[in-house]
Order: structure tokens, then sequence, then C-alpha cells
């Protein structure tokens, strides 16, 4: 008995060994094995010099990539791209341009937000030009930025124009297309012109009772 299952162990052990040894099933070949297995990139991480190039008139036998969108892509629930150039053909005709959105349907708290976050810094919470970097002469920026309340420059300066300038950047300003999208920057502006109407409206009320007394 002892000796039948010292042998059944050891059969056991002999069909585990073999199984183990079989040759693993092929998988077969990969159709497009550079696609099946592709080498992944980090955004602007370096490239592989011999294969690709940033230059589109070096590309040449090399894959030309500067991993950007597709000129004229427009993000998911953004609005179509803004179309004039940054120049001064573009800058002049931004006059005309009005903000597309419907103003009674923005949401003012939310474009305050955006303001807050993106320009008070330099234009102030009060939108006067004192903001943190300035602090009344005592920031670290020592020229004071735009008075966007209280400036009749900016205070009749076209949305379009007020638009053009956050979207390209004009003097020391830079552009804020990268931290705001179509959208938010007409939110912005809608803001701006909103704090804008009321000191002009207050303003217009005092001349007009003004008037009315001398009468």
């Amino acid at each position: 008995m002892k000796k039948v299952l010292t042998i059944s162990v050891f059969a056991v052990l002999a069909v585990a060994v073999i199984s183990c040894d079989k040759p693993r099933r092929n998988a077969g070949s990969a159709y497009m094995p550079d696609m099946y297995y592709s080498r992944a990139y980090e955004t602007y991480a370096a490239l592989d010099t011999a294969k690709f190039t940033n230059s589109r008139a070096e590309a040449g036998g090399k894959i030309f990539y500067n991993r950007l969108p597709v000129g004229g892509a427009v993000a998911r629930g953004d609005m179509a791209a803004y179309s004039l150039k940054n120049d001064s053909v573009g800058y002049a005709a931004s006059a005309a341009i009005k903000n597309p959105l419907d103003t009674a349907s923005i949401d003012m708290k939310e474009a305050e937000r955006l303001y807050l976050v993106n320009c008070g810094i330099c234009h102030g919470p009060k939108l006067d030009g004192n903001g943190p970097l300035y602090n009344g002469g005592n920031g670290p920026y020592a020229a004071a930025p735009a008075m966007l309340v209280g400036n009749p420059k900016y205070e009749t300066m076209a949305e379009g124009t007020m638009f053009h300038s956050v979207t390209y950047g004009i003097r020391a300003m830079g552009s804020y297309a990268s931290q705001l999208n179509t959208r938010q920057r007409w939110m912005v502006i809608a803001y701006v012109k909103a704090k804008q109407a009321k000191p002009a409206a207050a303003a217009t009320a005092v001349k007009a009772d003004s008037i009315a007394a001398k009468k």
C-alpha cells in the first residue's frame, strides 16, 4: 500500500512538471505593432529628435508633432475661437465686436469670481486699479494698473476692444487666453461693463437732480 502511494505521488509530480514545461500558446502577431506597443509621451516631454520634430519646416521625413490641437478646434462647451488677429488691424476691428452672450443669462457671481481670481490682483476688487500687486504704491508692482471704474478711457472702451486686450494681452498685461476660455473672458467683460455702468448711472441721476433743483 505504501509503495502504491509513493508511486501515485511521483506520478502527480511528474504530470505537474510536464504541464509547466509545455510551451505557451502563441498570441499571434500584432497587425500594427507601432500602435499596439506605442510609446507614451508626456505633455511637454522631450521628443525623440531622431523620429519627431516640433518644426513643420524641418519635418522632412520626420513626424511633425507640436502637441497643439488641430487648428480651429473648439473645446467641448466653449464658444467658437476668436477670429481677429493680434495686430493693429485686429485691434481696430475689435471695437465693432459685441458680447455674444446674453447679459441677462450670465451668472454674475461666477463672473465676479473669475474677475477676482484673474484680474483683481492688478485692477483691484473694486476695479479701481489698486490691487494687491500695486497696493497704493507699496506693493511689488511699481506701475499703477488701469482704473476700470472712474476712468473715462476704459468706461467708454468698447467691450470688443476690452475682450481683444484680454485675449492677446496689451502693454504690461499678458494674455489670459490660456487661463480663461472664450466664454469665461466674455463673462469677465460683462462683469466689468456692469460695474462701470453703476457709477455712470449714479452720476446721471445726480446731474438730473441738480438740473431739476435749479428749475
